[in-house]
């Protein structure tokens, strides 16, 4: 199988390099697409010299910040149209650990999305604060129940997507273009009746650089949830 990761990237120059590396150490099917979002801090730059030697490690550039919902759409149809089996998405800021991806690889064997769940036996958070613990779990909760969804961790971003997903899901009609992106993918996914599995991680805060958590974006997913239990997308037509 051949295995995409696409790292959404603004300002993660301290990151990028030894994130692309531990990524590409875990498995030789993997590859790296990272989507960069013209960060001022020559983000982009590390990526297109480090891809002289690596040709696993492969960069996107865009011209702005226009948010994570829209690059990993970019990643999406990159993974697509390069032939890529699988894409997976996760975080470049080391919170989502590069040695969970053999597990989550392991069980795409029974299912059509993987998701690195905290909120799975064996899952975790660490070095939060007790109010970003309390409003990841309260997301997690009111989308689960107004959605309807089994799943444990719909705010996760570490996942992997069949190609048959990708192919299904018509992902540029997803209305919300920030993380409550997430939220309304594994929605679809669920509705079109896809095997979703979760995999335990411990979920570890950024070390290095600054987090691009804005606090609107929370009200934002609130609403685009609360927009897609009365108004749900239609079903897609499985081939």
């Amino acid at each position: 199988m051949k295995s995409l990761v696409v790292l959404p990237t603004y300002n993660e120059a301290e990151n990028v390099l030894a994130m692309i590396d531990e990524v590409l150490a875990q498995d030789p099917s993997l590859e790296v697409l990272v989507v960069d979002d013209g960060s001022p801090d020559g983000t982009g730059d590390l990526v297109q010299a480090k891809g002289v030697d690596e040709p696993r490690a492969r960069l996107l550039r865009r011209a702005g910040k226009l948010g994570l919902g829209t690059a990993y759409l970019a990643g999406f149809d990159y993974g697509l149209r390069e032939g890529f089996d699988q894409v997976l998405t996760m975080d470049c800021d080391f919170s989502h650990k590069p040695s969970y991806l053999p597990n989550i690889l392991a069980g795409m064997a029974d299912h059509d999305v993987m998701i690195g769940s905290r909120y799975v036996p064996g899952g975790g958070i660490a070095n939060w604060p007790f109010h970003r613990r309390f409003l990841s779990r309260f997301a997690n909760f009111y989308t689960r129940i107004l959605l309807r969804l089994p799943t444990k961790d719909c705010t996760s971003g570490f996942r992997c997507y069949s190609r048959e997903v990708l192919e299904t899901i018509n992902t540029h009609e997803i209305r919300s273009s920030g993380y409550s992106f997430l939220e309304e993918m594994v929605y679809r996914i669920h509705r079109s009746k896809f095997r979703i599995g979760e995999t335990p991680i411990l979920f570890e805060d950024r070390v290095l650089g600054t987090s691009k958590i804005d606090r609107s974006e929370i009200f934002r997913a609130a609403f685009h949830v609360l927009h897609a239990a009365f108004f749900p997308p239609k079903r897609p037509k499985r081939g």
